[in-house]
Parts: C-alpha cells; sequence; structure tokens
C-alpha cells in the first residue's frame, strides 16, 4: 500500500498518522523511524517530505538512515556501530591482559610454593640453598615488578581509550536529543526527561509540566514561508530559553509546540515564570531589518499542571494539554493553570513518541 507524506498533517491526532504511515510503508517500529517520520508530518521541513514521499511504498532502512543523516543531521547509525566495534575491541584488549596477568601470578605462585618446599626440605638445608633461593626470589620479585607496572601502563590506555568512545557516545546523544532548527531538546530527550518525574515522589507538588504552543503559527507559515517561519522558530526559542532558569528544561516537542518542565516552584511561581515568557515574547519585535516587512506581533499560549495533580507521566501530559487548550480556546497569548473542573471535549495528543 503506497502512502504519501503530507506538507503538513492537518489532524489532531498526530502519533496515529505516524503509526500508520510507518507500517504502510513497511518499514520498522523502531525509535529513529519515529523520529524521520514525525518530523516530516510535523511539516517544519518540506523538503524531508518529499524525499520520504518519494521513496515509494518500501524503502529500505538504509535509505530511511541516509534521510535521517541528511536532514535531521544524526548519522546515528554509523555512529553507535563504531563506537559498539571501538569498545568490543578494547574489552577484547582488556581480557587478554588480565588472562596474563592471571597466568603470570599463577607462575609466580608456583615458584614460591617451589622454593618454599626447598627451603623445608631438612637433608638439603644450607646457606648456599638460602641464597640462591633469595636470588630466584629476588629476581621473580623484579620481574613481576615489571610485569604488573606494564600491565598497568596498558590498563591506563586503554581506559583512556574506552573513556574517549564514552565523551563520544555523550556527544552524540546530546547531538541526537537536540533539535537542529531551535537548538533546544527535542522531542526524544522529552520524552526521556518527562518519563523520569515521577521516580522522585517528594518533589512531584513542586515539578510542573508547562506546554505551549505558537498563536496562529499556520498563518505566519503560508503568508510569508517556511524560512521566515523557521527563523520565527528560533526566535521563539531563544526568549523561551532565556527567560527561565539555566537548569530548567525547555524542549520542543512539535512544529510550533515546545514543553517546559519546572523543578523547584510552586504553581504560583509556575505562573509567574509562564508570564515571563509570554510577556517577553509579546513584546518582541519580528521585523526584516532589510525589507522592513514587520512579521509580528507573535504570541505564544502556555497550559500547565502540577504532576502532584497526576497519576503517572501519560495523565501529566494529558492534563497540561487540556490547560493549554483552554488557553487557545478562551482567546490565546494567556497561561492557564489546569483545574479538575474543566471540561475536556477533544482528543488530547499522546505524550510518548520515542519507545524503548
Amino acid at each position: 500500500m503506497t502512502t504519501g507524506v503530507a506538507p503538513k498533517a492537518q489532524s489532531s491526532d498526530l502519533i496515529s498518522q505516524v503509526i500508520y504511515a510507518i507500517r504502510a510503508m513497511g518499514v520498522a517500529s523502531i525509535p529513529r523511524n519515529y523520529q524521520l517520520f514525525y518530523e516530516a508530518y510535523i511539516g517544519s521541513n518540506p523538503e524531508l517530505a518529499q524525499d520520504l514521499a518519494a521513496l515509494g511504498s518500501r524503502a529500505t532502512q538504509e535509505e530511511l538512515d541516509d534521510l535521517s543523516a541528511r536532514h535531521l543531521g544524526t548519522g546515528q547509525v554509523d555512529v553507535i556501530e563504531k563506537a559498539h566495534d571501538r569498545i568490543l575491541t578494547e574489552l577484547d584488549f582488556v581480557l587478554k591482559l588480565l588472562r596474563q596477568e592471571q597466568a603470570s601470578l599463577e607462575s609466580y605462585s608456583r615458584l614460591l610454593g617451589e622454593t618454599a618446599v626447598r627451603i623445608n626440605a631438612k637433608s638439603s638445608f644450607s646457606s648456599e640453598l638460602i641464597r640462591n633461593a633469595v636470588s630466584l626470589l629476588n629476581d621473580a620479585t623484579g620481574d613481576k615488578i615489571a610485569q604488573g607496572e606494564k600491565t598497568a601502563g596498558d590498563m591506563e590506555q586503554r581506559s583512556q581509550e574506552m573513556d574517549q568512545v564514552r565523551r563520544e557516545l555523550d556527544e552524540y546523544k546530546r547531538i541526537a536529543n537536540t533539535d537542529s532548527l531551535t537548538r533546544l531538546s527535542n522531542r526524544r530527550a522529552f520524552d526521556e526527561r518527562l518519563a523520569t518525574i515521577f521516580d522522585h515522589a517528594p518533589s512531584l507538588p513542586v515539578t510542573a509540566l508547562v506546554l505551549a504552543d505558537i498563536d496562529n503559527f499556520k498563518k505566519i507559515n503560508d503568508s510569508y514561508g517556511h524560512p521566515v517561519g523557521d527563523k520565527i522558530l528560533s526566535t521563539v526559542a531563544s526568549v523561551i530559553r532565556s527567560n527561565v532558569r539555566k537548569e530548567v528544561f525547555v524542549a520542543r516537542t512539535g512544529g510550533e509546540e515546545f514543553a517546559i518542565i519546572v523543578q523547584g516552584n510552586t504553581p504560583d511561581e509556575v505562573m509567574i515564570i509562564c508570564e515571563r515568557v509570554r510577556r517577553a515574547l509579546e513584546t518582541r519585535a519580528f521585523r526584516n531589518s532589510r525589507s522592513g516587512i514587520n512579521y509580528g506581533p507573535v504570541t505564544i499560549s502556555l497550559g500547565y499542571s502540577m504532576a502532584s495533580q497526576a497519576a503517572d507521566p501519560g495523565d501529566l501530559y494529558a492534563r497540561a494539554d487540556t490547560a493549554l487548550y483552554h488557553a487557545k480556546n478562551s482567546g490565546r497569548n494567556r497561561t492557564v493553570f489546569y483545574e479538575d473542573s474543566m471540561t475536556k471535549d477533544y482528543v488530547s495528543k499522546s505524550w510518548l513518541i520515542y519507545k524503548k
């Protein structure tokens, strides 16, 4: 069955479309494919959407990985495979060193035992025997110390090389979890972070999930084109990042959607943080300095819920999404805190895209 990739998904149930497209094209349901299809469906990368559609109904994994490398800058398959091979090589060498060290210790132990037997043999007891035994043990001990120093040196070298591999993998993970346009964390990183919120129950009353959405962003893209839309997305991300504390987690979770995880603040304090972000964006000039075209005003709607109001990550996301829905539905450009009395007359989006 052939399926095309729409430049912009129209349905609110974006996850279902992604899953349907993956199944229809007969590709593996693995995290990197979810990421690729999701990025194509949110409409932020029209060239990716076109190239994915051009692959037809039976794209190979190699073709999909090539698209990911070209459009998302991941190159993740080669990075992981190379790191995996290097780690296996280093571990194999370490095991050989340990086996050599074990054999050396066993040989030294046998020598000590044989020397002890000779010394204890009363029939052959003499000063010459003692001198020979001491000389033999001295030479053997010197050799053992030298062998031990060499082993320690080799182990240190291998440790440094494996630490380099670890640093490269850490850098890969940072890149893989970063949105290439805004330099914020991406949806994959958000899924991972949200999943850990309920690991520490005492912090739930002072932990909040904020969902934000640029108002009327489709109109901006339709009026001025995707390059201008991308510039505005990047600027909005910068405004959000610069108006929250450094340790606050901020991610771009969709086309014009953002998420903020605030820890250590009460509901009223979270409202202050959200309003600071909203007002900073509301007063920000969006003007082309060369042409003089004014793209603004650009505003944002925010909805949030405290983790203590929810039973699990999915429930927390649904409540924050409901609050965002009410912010959009009641006029936009405002912040709404979730309340149990809020009606939910729409289908909440699923929070989890990247499954391990």
